[in-house]
């Protein structure tokens, strides 16, 4: 499933209840985790093509082509990083939905009052 399809699904998903946010909050995480281990992996990827497409400087055998390397890949990591957080967050939504409404998610018990027998 391409990403495209699952943010425009995330987007359909409607408030209309507890479960709605439940599914919104599962969605959105699944689709921040799984960003965040592309662009991981990417980072690594890129590093390499950029090292190994690139000769630089003789006198430097190739150091200044992996710093430079090295810097476009730490943006993709950060990026990454961000999605990660991004995912822990979208959980932090949902529990923090399941705190404040949890008096009405899960209403209290009512128990009819007991019967006095000795009027005081």
């Amino acid at each position: 499933m391409s990403t495209k399809s699952r943010i425009i699904e995330l987007g359909n998903i409607q408030f209309t209840g507890a479960k709605s946010i439940t599914a919104y909050a599962q969605a959105a995480r699944g689709l921040c985790r799984d960003m965040s281990m592309e662009f991981q992996m990417a980072a690594d990827e890129v590093y390499g093509a950029l090292v190994a497409s690139q000769k630089g400087n003789p006198l430097l055998m190739g150091v200044d082509v992996k710093l430079r390397a090295r810097r476009v890949r730490n943006r993709l990591r950060r990026a990454g990083e961000h999605s990660g957080a991004a995912a822990a967050e979208a959980v932090k939504f949902h529990s923090q939905f399941r705190t404040e409404f949890a008096d009405v998610l899960n209403p209290p018990k009512q128990t009819k009052p007991k019967f006095n027998f000795k009027d005081e």
